[in-house]
């Protein structure tokens, strides 16, 4: 029995709780607090037709609903309040709750602080997920049992009772989730910060200051893995109570792991040993590179040099993520879904030499694609666009046709429907041409999320 959840489920079930903006993130943690019978409420900003499937869903459970736009104005009286990832934790509503008295939290939050494992959290604004994967896999080839949190996978907290300090876990952690984390993970990951993905945060100062948040409470035994190539990120060594060493495609850093002569290295104690040539990995893009050297540096202490090889020539695809779905009368597939922006898409067309066909567009939240322009105009053959960004994408690429690129011919096709792409995909593609669907653009205008996308994509392509 795990003294700490027993506790915290007794202390739960006599408070009144509010879940606020669930979403998919947070059914289980509607599962896990109605069985216990916790009086819960859920607030969410969706109308009440969207959400009759969930509340089918959670009928045994003792649920009140505050739906619509102005669910948060009957957000009061509350003991405990969970805030669902990507809910900004400085809504006027949820700080008057605060100064009430209201206990602010997360189920992540809730999570880190019962785990009796070792973790390993993972922040920044890209390569968060690769990076988890990488490293759960070093881990496992190595002997540990490991279990992967949050940003994939199922939500960790009903899974306390079997965790063990045998274990190791590997959390995802996105910046709104560490806004008010008063606890750091035992190994914290920092791939990068783009300060132009600053997501719900009113300033890159602030963006910064809550990502250090991985860190900032951890103990001098502790270790953080810094981009010794991200500006951004470089100079957070210097506020890090623990140990820390870097990782590095473009340098060579005192210790930690970097690319040298095509050679993924490992430099410890003066001492550099080379793991293998960058030529022999199978995931492809610089990006994959980057990843894999953090989740090297992340996992030294607990793997054995002749398995890091092995474990990294085994890795030859990761879900929607530049994942190669098939070959077809010599046309390769990518599925690319993790596209969730102009940044993340011109990473996806820099790993391919030669011009591709991409597939993009999706759900509008305010992106601006003007960067992406210039990548679409040298990578790209034929443009075919879906969803409500297809018009924005469109003009970044016809703006960028004037000067040195007056004149290029790139094909431009709208589609209604991504099975409509697919079709009008593999009829454009000839021999020896990759198809890559990467939208630039997040999911939610036709699908549920990414991995939905990601999933219809593969199905309309292996039924080619």
């Amino acid at each position: 029995m795990h003294p700490g959840l027993e506790s915290f489920k007794q202390n739960v079930k006599t408070k009144k709780v509010a879940i606020v903006g669930p979403g998919a993130a947070n059914t289980p943690l509607i599962h896990f607090l109605g069985k216990l019978g916790a009086d819960l409420t859920v607030f969410d900003r969706s109308e009440k037709e969207t959400w009759s499937q969930q509340i089918k869903e959670y009928e045994g459970y003792s649920i009140r609903y505050s739906l619509g736009k102005d669910c948060l104005h009957g957000l009061k009286g509350y003991d405990v309040i969970f805030r669902a990832p990507g809910i900004r934790p400085d809504l006027p509503e949820l700080l008057k709750e605060q100064k009430n008295g209201a206990v602010f939290t997360s189920e992540a939050e809730i999570f880190m602080d019962l785990c009796q494992a070792e973790i390993v959290g993972i922040t920044g604004s890209h390569g968060k997920t690769s990076t988890a994967i990488i490293i759960s896999r070093l881990l496992e080839e190595n002997g540990y049992q490991c279990l992967h949190g949050f940003n994939i996978g199922t939500p960790l907290l009903d899974k306390l009772e079997e965790i063990n300090t045998d274990y190791k876990v590997i959390l995802e952690l996105d910046s709104l989730q560490l806004a008010t984390m008063k606890k750091s993970p035992h190994i914290a990951v920092v791939t990068t910060v783009d300060a132009n993905c600053k997501v719900a945060h009113d300033t890159t100062e602030d963006f910064l200051n809550t990502t250090k948040n991985i860190f900032r409470f951890q103990s001098q035994d502790d270790l953080l893995i810094l981009n010794y190539d991200n500006e951004q990120t470089q100079g957070f060594f210097n506020t890090a109570p623990g140990k820390y060493v870097f990782f590095s495609r473009t340098g060579e850093p005192g210790e930690g792991a970097f690319l040298r002569e095509g050679k993924l290295c490992y430099k410890e104690n003066g001492i550099t040993m080379e793991i293998m040539d960058k030529k022999e990995l199978l995931l492809p893009g610089d990006h994959n590179i980057e990843n894999c050297l953090a989740a090297i540096a992340a996992t030294r202490a607990y793997i054995k040099d002749d398995t890091v090889k092995k474990t990294l020539l085994g890795l030859s695809r990761i879900d929607h993520r530049i994942e190669l779905v098939r070959e077809l009368n010599e046309v390769s597939y990518y599925n690319d879904s993790a596209g969730i922006s102009p940044a993340r898409t011109l990473t996806a067309l820099n790993a391919f030499e030669k011009r591709v066909v991409l597939i993009a567009g999706g759900y509008d939240e305010g992106n601006v694609f003007d960067s992406l322009g210039e990548a679409l105009v040298e990578k790209v053959k034929h443009l075919i666009l879906i969803g409500q960004t297809s018009s924005l994408i469109e003009m970044s690429l016809l703006r960028r046709l004037t000067g040195k690129y007056r004149g290029i011919d790139i094909r431009i096709t709208h589609c209604a429907t991504l099975r409509q792409a697919v079709d009008c995909a593999s009829l454009s593609a000839k021999k020896g041409d990759a198809v890559l669907f990467s939208p630039a653009s997040e999911s939610f205008d036709m699908f549920n999320s990414l991995e939905d996308r990601g999933n219809r994509f593969r199905e309309y392509v292996l039924a080619l």
